[in-house]
């Protein structure tokens, strides 16, 4: 009882001194290579191929071992873990002319959020065929004023590919927001399937999921699908750590707009609680506002088409009917 009680002790001590010594030195503001808009015109993807990922050592059971791991993870990110089966592949990209090679495509098909089949797949877009951005916010159903941001790229035929910007999760690990702030999660950029994304939130985790067309030009959706993959490839060989407030789904996507050179989004309340962000583009005209902010949610909400049509082979184009 004693050595449970001194472990305990000793664990709280450390995550203390970290969130001082983390929340004391962190600024609201983007990395520098996070926040570097391509160069006009540029659509030269680079990338070497990602190293093999090994095993990583047996889980640590005891408890004071964990925070001794966990500071020492906290030094460098890492593509070298113990990942969990669906992170355990990182997408990347390949030019060719407007052709656009994706490699790693997730489509995984998840009974629950541990039970599920594993699938990925290449697949080659041609950039002139690009036509439209789609928003996704997806507010948890035991806090609203937080939410999951997505985007989703639709392509000539009904044809999409969604972006999810999360913690790069290991084995066993789930997500806490105090880890998030004492880099503790690497970050991932899953470029996925649209019934792998949509599905995991509507029938598993059961929260809304409002899908938002925006209003940005088939010329912006190609600048910023192009940027989205750079910075895909940048993860792929220089990893970062994920971070609750200035590193996440929503920020990323932030920059992502913002480096289109055409439009602006503050880093404000609305980005920090992002149940808030379908507010933040209706306000700055980034999405439809020919009728209120409620009728545009009523009309964004996919959950009764996503349950009707889960199985249908035009899954993407059922749920926006």
């Amino acid at each position: 009882m004693f050595r449970s009680r001194w472990l305990i002790a000793a664990r709280s001590a450390v995550f203390a001194l970290w969130a001082c010594a983390v929340l004391g030195c962190a600024a609201l503001r983007p990395s520098a290579d996070a926040a570097a808009p391509a160069a006009d015109g540029e659509h030269v993807l680079r990338i070497e191929p990602p190293s093999v990922e090994p095993h990583a050592a047996e889980k640590v059971v005891d408890p004071l071992e964990e925070v001794l791991q966990r500071a020492t993870k906290a030094i460098e990110p890492s593509n070298h873990r113990d990942w969990a089966p669906d992170m355990a592949r990182l997408a990347h990209a390949e030019l060719d002319g407007r052709l656009v090679t994706v490699h790693n495509i997730r489509n995984c098909d998840y009974r629950t959020a541990d039970d599920y089949d594993v699938r990925y797949y290449d697949k080659t877009f041609d950039l002139d065929e690009l036509e439209s951005v789609d928003f996704i916010v997806v507010p948890f159903l035991a806090s609203p004023g937080l939410a999951h941001v997505m985007v989703s790229f639709g392509f000539e035929g009904e044809q999409y590919v969604g972006l999810s910007v999360e913690i790069r999760r290991e084995k066993g690990e789930r997500y806490m927001p105090l880890y998030g702030v004492l880099r503790q999660f690497e970050l991932i950029y899953v470029i996925g399937d649209e019934r792998d994304l949509i599905k995991q939130c509507t029938d598993v985790h059961l929260n809304g999921v409002y899908v938002y067309r925006s209003k940005l030009t088939p010329e912006e959706a190609r600048a910023m699908f192009v940027d989205v993959l750079r910075r895909a490839n940048r993860l792929a060989n220089r990893p970062e750590f994920y971070n609750t407030f200035t590193n996440n789904c929503t920020t990323n996507i932030v920059r992502h707009v913002n480096a289109l050179g055409t439009r602006k989004l503050p880093y404000n309340y609305q980005v920090v609680f992002p149940g808030h962000f379908d507010e933040l583009l209706y306000e700055k005209g980034l999405i439809p506002s020919d009728v209120s902010l409620a009728q545009a949610r009523l009309r964004a909400r996919v959950n009764r088409l996503a349950y009707l049509h889960g199985d249908s082979p035009d899954y993407s184009a059922k749920i926006r009917q």
